[in-house]
């Protein structure tokens, strides 16, 4: 690996995409550290090392940013709301008529879908960034902290207005440096910046066990800890891998003299199809409830109920509806995302059949069974990947956004594997050996 990885050094226009990408990373880390006008840095920075500062409902947010959102910087909001986008454009190309029109016209359909998905990235921008402003200034940011609500001292609208603004500026940077990498870079720009923010918490997570630690001054915990995070990303990266492969035959046609067709491919059908979304999903509907609990006056017996179950993760209630919402986002994420039927239909119009299936309506139902029957094992993997780590953890007292956490995993393995077959691809076209054998 390291000599395939000084191969792709040496070669010219690799080494350009490799330097370009490692730029823009410099770029994206030092914006996470630039403060927003109007916040005291010293405040933040006296609650950020309170105990309580990476709990709460905003931890999955501020690992999506590399701990950007707790330290209020013109990067705060990270990548999320473009992730959001995206996925809220996805969903609705399946019920609106015109965005699935678009989606087939191909690469102009999906310019405008891209385009598309720009705007609602600025405008959960200005949500979400108003929404944070609102925290901040009420000091619900940073609960238990002394100095919370003097974060923002100056509370006038203009002061407001300002910070909005400049945190919705940020997340459109953000957006246009990752699409700098995907087109002159090296792998995906988003998912490559969404990997160095979770990857930016791992050293201090890391160091907080071993602080934590009794035995051998820690190094004993830190220890286990490594060696279960590395067994975790070897079975995440031997699911990922994991496929089933529907063979498909096209028949031989003659089109004047030529012959076309007669050649034998496959369906590769992941066991994890949906991929990070449902755990996605199931941790924004999670914290819903906890963030009304905490934004209710008064004791109320629902908002007693939700902080002792629901917004606690060690919680039986909250670790048996996190599962049970992570099984069912994945079947819904499954079936919106690939239609058997689709694929039935253009492997009737192009010739091509299962061997032993009939083309057409008997085609898609074999699809379907096949991808339900795969997807229950994906989907129970995901829920098991999602709480294992929380609750092996736990005996550590490590929090729930501790960065061998199942999201962080997955994400990590998921963006790793698909940026190191991008450059084995470009490596093989040189006739260069190269990470993946």
């Amino acid at each position: 690996m390291l000599t395939a990885f000084a191969r792709a050094f040496k070669t010219p226009d690799l080494r350009k995409k490799l330097l370009f990408t490692l730029g823009i990373i410099v770029i994206y880390r030092i914006g996470t550290h630039v403060p927003i006008p109007g916040v005291d840095y010293r405040n933040v920075q006296t609650c950020i090392d309170n105990a309580q500062a990476n709990q709460g409902i905003f931890g999955l947010v501020n690992m999506f940013s590399g701990g950007a959102l707790l330290q209020i910087t013109i990067f705060a909001l990270g990548i999320m709301p473009y992730i959001t986008a995206s996925i809220i454009l996805q969903l609705l190309t399946v019920v609106i008529p015109r965005l699935e029109a678009l989606k087939k016209e191909g690469q102009a359909g999906t310019a405008k879908i891209t385009q598309y998905t720009r705007y609602l990235t600025v405008a959960l921008a200005i949500l979400q960034g108003t929404g944070l402003v609102a925290t901040a200034r009420s000091g619900a940011l940073f609960q238990g902290c002394p100095v919370a609500s003097q974060i923002v001292p100056d509370q006038s609208i203009f002061v407001t207005v300002t910070m909005v603004i400049t945190m919705t500026a940020g997340t459109a940077t953000v957006m246009w440096l990752g699409e700098l990498i995907t087109d002159r870079g090296i792998g995906n720009g988003m998912s490559i910046l969404m990997f160095i923010s979770i990857a930016a918490t791992f050293p201090a997570g890391l160091w907080a066990i071993k602080s934590q630690g009794s035995l051998a001054g820690g190094w004993i915990e830190f220890g286990i800890v490594c060696v279960i995070g590395l067994v975790m990303i070897g079975l995440v990266v031997f699911v990922e891998q994991a496929q089933r492969r529907i063979p498909v035959q096209y028949a031989k046609r003659m089109i004047g003299r030529r012959s076309y067709g007669g050649t034998s491919t496959y369906i590769p059908l992941k066991v994890n199809q949906a991929g990070i979304i449902p755990v996605i999903f199931a941790s924004s509907l999670l914290y819903i409830p906890a963030l009304i609990a905490q934004f209710s006056g008064g004791s109320a017996g629902w908002k007693t109920w939700i902080e002792q179950n629901l917004a606690q993760p060690s919680a039986p209630a909250h670790i048996t509806l996190y599962f049970l919402l992570i099984v069912f986002f994945a079947f819904f994420y499954v079936a919106i995302s690939f239609n058997p039927e689709e694929v039935a239909d253009n492997m009737k119009k192009y010739g091509g059949f299962i061997p032993g299936i009939r083309a057409g309506r008997p085609t898609a139902e074999y699809l379907s069974y096949v991808l339900n029957r795969i997807t229950w094992p994906g989907s129970l993997y995901l829920g098991l990947i999602a709480l294992v780590p929380t609750m092996a953890l736990a005996g550590f007292e490590a929090d729930q956004n501790f960065p061998f956490g199942g999201t962080s995993i997955l994400i990590i393995v998921g963006v790793g594997l698909e940026t190191v077959k991008q450059i084995e691809s470009q490596l093989q076209q040189r006739n260069y050996e190269g990470f993946l054998r």
